[in-house]
């Protein structure tokens, strides 16, 4: 893969930029790569070079990425003033439960029709997915759709003001456990251990709900890039495999990078 500046903007230009109406919703999807699907969600402000890059990655995994445009400016640096703006409009949408434990955001069904077309388009197994921070528990969300069989969750932030709240409604929860445990299926989910929005009190609680079918790493703050984009500098580590991943040998990100790309060749290769 191309090296590129992670403070500059990314064009994206290699990437299929394809609008996908899904249940009457119009979406930009940005699509590269071949092979079973991989749907990689944005954490907030966006789809950042640091979002971009480890989409890259699955791509030159042997995966067809789906990057779906679901706030922000896409390619953009996370800056200070725009990523808050973003994040606002984000709390008062109609398409997210950000403050709501026990309920699933409305996003998480067009999601879920995604990734029904993507393996559709794609073949194979089924498809995997990663959330990130805001759409960290899509990943589990989407498991109501048969063709999803490799979740991630990545530091997932969401209900904001219930650290051990879970964003998913109770009988969703459910339906999704006795899944895993009817096709031997397991749920993978990263966090640093001092992040301030994803807490051990969410860990547990996935923990407590899915049982030995949700496997958590937690990963010492130490492990994490402090050279980061102004958005992301007051909070501290957070991004486990986007802004906080330190690109080097040995480093414990990128360990965690490497075995979700191996989570998603067990479930999905043919």
């Amino acid at each position: 893969m191309t090296q590129r500046s992670m403070k500059e903007d990314d064009a994206l230009e290699d990437f299929t930029h394809r609008k996908i109406t899904l249940d009457g919703v119009t979406k930009m999807v940005h699509v590269a790569g071949t092979g079973p699907a991989v749907i990689v969600m944005t954490e907030m402000p966006g789809i950042s070079p640091h979002v971009a890059r480890f989409s890259r990655w699955v791509r030159d995994a042997g995966f067809t990425v789906y990057m779906p445009s679901l706030f922000g400016r896409d390619g953009a640096v996370p800056g200070v003033e725009e990523g808050t703006a973003v994040f606002q409009r984000a709390c008062v949408s109609a398409e997210f439960r950000a403050f709501a434990a026990n309920e699933s955001s409305p996003v998480t069904q067009w999601l879920r029709a995604l990734a029904r077309l993507a393996h559709q388009e794609c073949g194979g197994p089924g498809v995997g997915a990663i959330g990130m921070c805001w759409t960290g528990n899509f990943a589990l969300s989407m498991m109501l759709e048969p063709a999803m069989l490799a979740p991630v969750l990545s530091q997932p932030s969401l209900p904001l003001n219930d650290p051990g709240g879970l964003e998913i409604a109770p009988d969703e929860l459910e339906t999704v456990r006795q899944r895993l445990e009817r096709e031997n299926l397991t749920v993978l989910a990263y966090r640093f251990e001092g992040d301030k929005f994803c807490k051990a009190q969410r860990f547990a609680a996935y923990a407590e709900a899915l049982g030995d079918r949700f496997v958590g790493r937690v990963l010492p703050d130490s492990a994490a890039n402090t050279d980061v984009p102004p958005f992301f500098a007051p909070h501290g580590p957070h991004s486990v495999v986007t802004a906080h991943l330190i690109d080097a040998a040995g480093q414990p990100t990128v360990a965690a990078r490497d075995e979700i790309l191996a989570f998603f060749v067990q479930r999905l290769a043919p």
